[in-house]
């Protein structure tokens, strides 16, 4: 498995075993795992004591007699057909979080071997609303590239947003009809699918209007100047409000990011070109294209890819032949990471396929379709506004920030103790949008999920609220004891809260690293809501202010390290973290 982050306490004990193994079996693997017995569990003996024809228990005794860990563990256990049990000692735990507590990076270290990474993500079209079919490619891409970024890569965010090809023609004929001043400011206050809508309908049923929009897509796709001048206006005032959603959404993207599919026009001819040198482009019904091997359609056929279609015209296809060629080429990317909806699976993998015959995939240049399912409403369909339409995305953030609002309303008159303040808005808004990424990133990308507000807005569970309000629990500590942040020291782990809080917190870099080994931000979030719940734990069963300023210096220590590790994973996940709420 690919390791993007090394330092942790994992890989200490990891380094040792797989020393002690190859004592037994060079090169064999470990295989450790957490484990209900104890910290976690090396599996390993078992493959190794097949593969020699031993007893598994007497291989794990002989790995353990070579094993070197007094200064990591205090418990070592045989138990089982050859498992081996670790429990680490309080002294290294607590040696490893005074170094945490003094690193602000959190014990996450730089990658060793930093990469150029592309990471195409969003992807709206011009002229057409951002709706709730955007948002899962939106922040699962952010996600992706603020956690790569933290760990030095060299991250590429690409929005390959969709201004280009045959809608144009109808798109710039009725931005003429309307005129340029009314037709920017329809566009300009977001009302883009009205926009697409009216376009649509008189390119249908006016045959001088569709034939016109087709006479203009000849114009913009030779260049004429006057044409081009009206697409970029197109481009431009939906551009300006797709930047308004993705503030709203709290994303890193910006128009310096957008590359979107007009960026590779000029590139198209020479890929088919190169295809054609290379002997790979094939005429077949009429069309250039690129049978890679392995897939076929339902009668079992060759599957084609087409490059060029049979007028001589460019499909989608080649233009992310030419991204991938450009992006290898000119960007010097390593990696190429493109979140989008699971039904372009094949799409990509035979785009894939094609950029490796070619030779622009090659030397270890790895691309990954990273694929998600999608939002469904209470009825498990595809969540719909209640005309039946999709729901515009920034409808819904705004809906989401009403409705944190009111749930804070709720719970301030439920406290009498409580009481409004001036940043209850901005509260709110962190709630809210926070709310919404968290209910997204939290289930497995690949799986499809049901928008249910009640859910995401709780502030109990695995949810946005609950981990903000954890958060501003711990910062409220501080607060209401009128104390500082101790400076780093080894905490005192003498109660078992104290100890699974410890063992939580060190598995940050492990868990940031099993996140992007499969590029899965569900599983941060599974992390952070353990050390949420550990930490719930530890405050109900460890008074924190007492007396005894060594107990209270050591417990502050857990605090502050608990409200960091929260507020830097939220902000992986792009979420904000307030201090009160």
């Amino acid at each position: 498995m690919r390791r993007w982050t090394m330092d942790d306490v994992r890989t200490d004990l990891e380094r040792r075993l797989e020393r002690a193994f190859a004592v037994v079996h060079p090169g064999s693997d470990p295989v450790l795992r957490p484990s209900g017995r104890a910290d976690l569990q090396a599996n390993g003996a078992i493959a190794v004591a097949k593969s020699l024809g031993r007893d598994p228990a007497d291989v794990a005794r002989e790995i353990v007699e070579s094993l070197d860990i007094a200064d990591i563990c205090d418990e070592v256990e045989i138990s089982g057909n050859g498992f081996i049990n670790l429990t680490y000692s309080s002294e290294y735990l607590a040696e490893r979080l005074a170094a945490m507590a003094g690193d602000e990076r959190l014990g996450i270290g730089f990658t060793t071997a930093p990469e150029v990474v592309v990471v195409d993500y969003s992807a709206p079209n011009v002229a057409k609303e951002m709706h709730v079919g955007h948002l899962r490619t939106t922040v699962i891409g952010d996600a992706l590239v603020r956690m790569l970024a933290f760990l030095g890569h060299d991250v590429r965010r690409e929005n390959h947003i969709g201004d280009w090809g045959t809608p144009f023609g109808m798109l710039i004929e009725h931005l003429i009809e309307m005129g340029e001043e009314a037709g920017a400011h329809e566009l300009s206050t977001g009302d883009l699918t009205s926009f697409y809508q009216q376009a649509r309908a008189s390119f249908d049923a006016d045959p001088e209007f569709a034939e016109r929009s087709r006479r203009r897509v000849v114009l913009l796709q030779s260049g004429d100047e006057e044409t081009l001048r009206l697409w970029r206006a197109l481009v431009a005032e939906s551009v300006r409000y797709f930047d308004v959603v993705y503030e709203k959404l709290g994303v890193l993207l910006t128009d310096d990011d957008i590359v979107g599919e007009s960026y590779y026009n000029d590139m198209l001819a020479s890929v088919v070109e190169e295809l054609d040198a290379k002997g790979l482009a094939v005429v077949h019904e009429g069309a250039k294209c690129v049978f890679p091997p392995g897939f076929t359609n339902r009668e079992g056929d060759p599957l084609p890819l087409i490059v060029q279609k049979s007028d001589g015209g460019y499909g989608y296809a080649v233009t992310d032949l030419a991204a991938i060629r450009h992006r290898v080429r000119d960007l010097g990317a390593r990696r190429m990471l493109y979140v989008v909806g699971a039904p372009q699976t094949q799409h990509f993998q035979m785009c894939f396929a094609v950029a490796a015959m070619a030779g622009w995939m090659t030397g270890g240049v790895e691309a990954e379709h990273v694929s998600f399912g999608s939002v469904l409403g209470a009825d498990r369909r595809m969540l719909a506004s209640r005309s039946g339409g999709a729901v515009k995305l920034v409808e819904l953030l705004d809906e989401a920030i009403e409705r944190a609002n009111a749930a804070i309303e709720e719970r301030r008159a439920a406290d009498p103790t409580s009481v409004s303040s001036a940043a209850d808005a901005e509260i709110a808004r962190m709630v809210g949008i926070g709310a919404v990424k968290y209910a997204d990133l939290s289930t497995d990308r690949v799986r499809d999920y049901v928008f249910d507000w009640d859910r995401m807005l709780a502030f109990e569970g695995n949810t946005g609220p609950y981990l903000q309000y954890a958060h501003a629990r711990i910062r409220s500590i501080f607060r209401r004891g009128e104390v500082p942040v101790p400076a780093p020291l080894a905490p005192h782990l003498g109660d078992p809260h104290e100890r699974a809080l410890a063992l939580a917190l060190l598995w940050f870099p492990v868990a940031l690293d099993e996140t992007l080994a499969s590029y899965s931000p569900h599983k941060l979030c599974g992390y952070l809501f353990e050390v949420a719940s550990a930490f719930t734990s530890f405050y109900e069963n460890c008074r924190v202010l007492v007396d005894d300023e060594r107990v209270r210096a050591s417990r502050l220590v857990l605090c502050d390290i608990s409200a960091r590790v929260l507020r830097l994973g939220l902000s992986f996940l792009g979420i904000e973290a307030p201090d009160r709420m």
